[in-house]
């Protein structure tokens, strides 16, 4: 029997159920993991897809209900995000800062300025990113620049911006920018004059995230559109956490899609060798293992998410700039990271094991799981995380939080 839950805003006063979440948004997932080959295959970026979870109000999960939001915990949100990877890898990846700004807004302090955004997002605004650069501007400062423009605090944003994930899908951009030394976010529409957009990102997996470069022209900047201080601030914050925790729920939900593509696949093979342990690959135990392997992988890496996705809650529930929380959930997140990355690329790789050299075929693009994976993966490479985390427990260092900030050791 199918569930029918109401997603008009107007109808709801009490926040929505795991349950609700997904007679929600299982159906649009569903729809979505169905062109997630031919896509991959054509390389065509996922617009309708973005409109697809943009008629159910996905980018609203986390906004309370008296704003039109679906009022989600942070738990509830992570839990999405891995489902969502499961169909579609891309696009949790491309939306990542957006959560991020929808968190900032619930942090912030009740008014006119917070309402717009939190409902705009329950409207359908998405908010992509601008924030990296190469070379200088990526461990000592922006080469992106803020200027003057005029008396009342207005701006101008001049510069280029690579990895700008997710911003060919997003109405707005939060761009970090130099002004005079300091770092500052700065919030832009995405159509506005003097912006252009690329889709250049050439990466052999996550293809379809539009990680491509952006271009600022002199584009106008309003005062009330200056967000505060921009990533790699000096500090202790929950945003690297957050951030880094969506990179894993990526994980979790490739390792679940490769697990069930591998397992189609097997319980329709009839072919099998002389000298296997069964006539049919679904009954031989050494296939069995291996998906045995890959279910075990993506029950760590999602089991591991949803831990620390709880972390998370509490810390933005009780007090986000508690330092002793902080680092709690950041040390946490850098050791998920050791968990669950091996995990997942190991697992990627064995699933071939289940058959010859028709599970190869380019139809089936299995290698994308791979692929998708160890791309996701190299975000804040986890050699330097490992480092942090051994340097924390041998000489209570300081974690490092936002990784550009500050001069090197």
């Amino acid at each position: 029997m199918t569930t029918t839950v109401s997603t008009d805003p107007t109808t709801r006063s009490e926040p929505y159920s795991d349950s609700e979440l997904d007679a929600v948004f299982a159906p649009v997932f569903a729809r979505i993991a169905d062109g997630a080959v031919q896509r991959e295959r054509d390389r065509s970026l996922a617009h309708d897809e973005v409109a697809a979870l943009n008629e159910v109000r996905f980018g609203a999960l986390r906004v309370p209900v008296e704003f039109g939001g679906y009022g989600a915990s942070v738990r509830q949100l992570f839990r999405q995000l891995i489902n969502l990877a499961a169909a579609e890898s891309n696009l949790p990846q491309a939306l990542r800062v957006h959560w991020w700004f929808v968190e900032e807004q619930l942090l912030a302090e009740p008014g006119p300025e917070r309402e717009r955004w939190l409902r705009a997002a329950a409207d359908g605004g998405l908010v992509g990113n601008a924030i990296s650069e190469p070379g200088v501007g990526a461990i000592d400062r922006y080469t992106t620049t803020l200027t003057p423009d005029g008396p009342d605090g207005d701006l101008r944003l001049t510069g280029t911006k690579y990895y700008s994930t997710g911003s060919l899908y997003s109405d707005h951009i939060v761009v970090a920018a130099d002004r005079d030394g300091d770092r500052l976010a700065v919030l832009v529409d995405a159509d506005a004059e003097g912006i252009t957009q690329h889709d250049d990102w050439d990466g052999f997996g996550q293809r379809l995230t539009a990680s491509g470069t952006t271009e600022f022209d002199g584009v106008a900047v309003p005062a009330h559109r200056v967000l505060g201080p921009g990533y790699g601030t000096p500090g202790k914050t929950y945003g690297t956490a957050y951030l880094q925790l969506v990179q894993l729920s990526v994980l979790a939900g490739i390792a679940q899609r490769a697990t069930d593509d591998a397992a189609a696949w097997v319980r329709d093979r009839t072919r099998s060798y002389t000298h296997a342990a069964a006539d049919l690959p679904r009954h031989d135990p050494l296939v069995q293992q291996v998906i045995g392997r890959l279910s075990a992988a993506a029950f760590s890496a999602r089991t591991q998410v949803l831990e620390i996705a709880d972390q998370l809650g509490h810390v933005l529930a009780t007090d986000s700039e508690n330092a002793e929380l902080l680092d709690r959930v950041e040390f946490d997140v850098a050791r998920a990271q050791a968990g669950v990355i091996p995990t997942v690329l190991d697992a990627t790789t064995q699933l071939f094991e289940v058959g010859g050299a028709s599970i190869t075929s380019e139809k089936l693009r299995l290698d994308r799981h791979w692929r998708n994976a160890r791309t996701i993966s190299v975000h804040n490479p986890l050699i330097y995380k490992l480092q942090t985390v051994g340097d924390h427990i041998l000489n209570d260092s300081e974690l490092p939080y936002a990784w550009s900030a500050g001069n090197r050791k």
